[in-house]
């Protein structure tokens, strides 16, 4: 074992009482809190807290994961290999018992008979990782540290050494193992030198402990919450005859049966009762200070460590969260990263047996949009790309290229790199000069403006209408009128603008899928309606609002309306329908604002 450091703060003040017997704060002795594995495998199973503080960060920065940018099929291949490996959920394990011990690695299985010499990425072939194991440093132990200072390994392990079942060990070669440390130590010099860090949970054990404290207490007061007194006189010198011990108890067992919680209380004329009562006011705050102090050590927002919603006016927690996931996002650019470096370079050899120059990836976001923040993204990248091709100072081919990067990256069109890799122009742009003159004018010039309504026929209405018969409602608008409405725009807008919906499917439709959030709502003059979320519907109505076109209300709510006679139906007891919801093309219309006095229900 190597010296702990202390450090000892001198500074006196006789005024202040710094530095003086009398204070408790100054002359502080900095000690390292040692904790054997045991004790740290025993914090980790047997508190919430210790718990929390190892598993979270790790878990944030493997939960999203990563993306690569390469052509479709040889993104598919190395997720694939990436899931028969097990990467993921390896990675994750090994950031767990690094957190939690101070070190783990993954060890990259070639199927070499001699791990202690160097791995070679680029001899890696087709299928070439045979198998990922997690080692902790209980069984992989650190030899000496590199200190030639031409080495790029300098100040660390020069061999790993791994202690095997029989009893044998083994030489390991670094650049076979993708190497964890938990909290990093400043210098090797001062300490063991094990090439590991430290337990992340060494520097908030006394914050936790606290904690864990002050809640045992805060705990223990409930017990004492109300505490009856009764004074009997001459108590202690009568206690001296055995008897009269015996004859207490009775009598105070018989008091406390005849109180009960709101009975009553009979006394003798010289014995007297009262009661004292623990005020708790004040507790919650004292509580969740400590806790503040541990989510501040274990470097963890309140909000995520207790997974509580923010309190108090207008709190949200956005920021400290951004901020945790900004922390998060540096550790996998700076730490994980460069730890996966080999094991990358090896894992695109294996999967596709070469190493093409271009190929990348990025960590996703940890940052989940709802889906109105990514329909207002599609629309700014939309009109982004609408103010840059009217500019017309890029070319048509190099304008598109561009426009499907950034509705790619922005998360906006999922699948349309692929989609325009397959996409073969008919015609290379060229209009044919037979064409009729009107649709030939169509693609020079603005067509008029007019009023618009789109909308979208449910296809599979019928599963709906019978839907709502088990709910209990007497009757529903015919299947032929149960529709989605995109846009509805009083205003005259130019329907050549609005364009073409990019996320349609076969023959134009599209599918909603089952789940998601499902209300029943009456809207309006008695609409009964079906409310659902769809990113792509919300995106298609922003670009059409984008061309031009009004929208009568403060927001927009995918919907389907079924019925204007809800009768004696409870709506709030109406179980929504959960199933697909099949759509077909989207139609242009003229608007029709007396389109409701022409339904009728069947």
């Amino acid at each position: 074992m190597g010296k702990l450091a202390t450090i000892r703060d001198g500074l006196v003040n006789l005024v202040a009482n710094l530095g003086t017997p009398r204070d408790k704060a100054a002359a502080s002795l900095y000690l390292l809190p040692l904790m054997d594995d045991h004790q740290l495998a025993n914090a980790y199973r047997g508190a919430w807290l210790p718990r929390k503080i190892v598993d979270i960060p790790a878990l944030d920065a493997h939960r999203n994961w990563r993306t690569w940018n390469a052509e479709q099929d040889e993104i598919s291949a190395i997720e694939a290999e990436e899931k028969r490996l097990g990467l993921q959920g390896k990675s994750l394990e090994a950031s767990f018992k690094a957190r939690l011990f101070g070190g783990a690695a993954l060890y990259i299985g070639t199927g070499d008979a001699n791990p202690s010499l160097p791995l070679d990425p680029t001899r890696i072939g087709k299928d070439g990782i045979r198998h990922l194991n997690v080692l902790t440093r209980r069984v992989l132990k650190a030899g000496e540290l590199e200190r030639d200072p031409e080495s790029p390994n300098y100040g660390k392990p020069s061999v790993y050494t791994l202690s095997t079942a029989a009893g044998g060990q083994v030489n390991i070669h670094p650049s076979r193992l993708v190497i964890y440390h938990g909290a990093p130590k400043p210098d090797p010099e001062l300490d063991v030198g094990d090439g590991w860090g430290d337990s992340v949970l060494l520097a908030v054990m006394d914050a936790v402990k606290n904690a864990d404290s002050t809640a045992a207490n805060i705990a223990s007061l409930v017990f004492e919450a109300k505490v009856d007194v009764i004074n009997i006189p001459n108590l202690m010198n009568s206690l001296s005859e055995p008897a009269y011990e015996a004859e207490l108890l009775k009598r105070l067992q018989l008091a406390a049966m005849a109180k009960g919680i709101n009975g009553m209380l009979v006394l003798d004329g010289e014995e007297t009762y009262s009661n004292k009562q623990t005020n708790f006011a004040g507790l919650t705050d004292v509580m969740m200070s400590f806790m503040q102090l541990v989510s501040g050590a274990a470097d963890i927002p309140v909000t995520r460590l207790l997974g509580q919603s923010p309190s108090g006016l207008n709190s949200t927690g956005e920021g400290d969260i951004r901020n945790y996931y900004d922390r998060i996002r540096s550790g996998q650019e700076l730490v994980l990263t460069p730890a996966l470096s080999v094991l990358d370079e090896c894992l695109i050899r294996s999967s596709l047996g070469t190493r093409p120059a271009e190929l990348f990836y990025s960590w996703r976001s940890l940052w989940q949009s709802t889906d109105k923040e990514r329909a207002d993204i599609g629309k700014t990248t939309a009109d982004t790309i609408k103010t840059i091709a009217d500019t017309r100072l890029l070319p048509d081919d190099v304008l598109s290229k561009v426009a499907v990067n950034m509705l790619t990256e922005a998360g906006v069109a999922p699948g349309l790199e692929s989609e325009m890799a397959d996409y073969v122009p008919t015609d290379e742009g060229e209009v044919d000069p037979d064409a009729d003159d009107v649709a030939a004018a169509m693609l020079t010039t603005d067509a008029m403006p007019r009023p618009l309504y789109v909308h979208r026929k449910v296809t599979n209405a019928a599963d709906i209408i019978a839907w709502a018969k088990e709910q209990g409602f007497e009757t529903t608008l015919p299947a032929e009128d149960l529709h989605v409405t995109i846009a509805f725009s009083r205003d005259p807008v130019d329907w050549m603008k609005a364009g073409s919906d990019w996320a349609s499917g076969e023959n134009g439709g599209m599918t909603i899928k089952p789940g998601g959030a499902r209300l029943i709502e009456k809207f309006g003059e008695g609409a009964v309606v079906l409310l659902f979320n769809s990113l792509e519907l919300s995106w298609r109505h922003e670009a059409i609002k984008g061309a031009g076109a009004s929208w009568d209300w403060p927001e927009y709510q995918p919907h389907i309306t079924f019925t204007y006679a809800s009768g004696e139906v409870d709506l709030e007891a109406v179980e929504p329908y959960r199933g697909a919801i099949v759509l077909g093309p989207e139609i242009f219309e003229p608007l029709d604002t007396d389109r409701k006095s022409k339904v009728r229900e069947e």
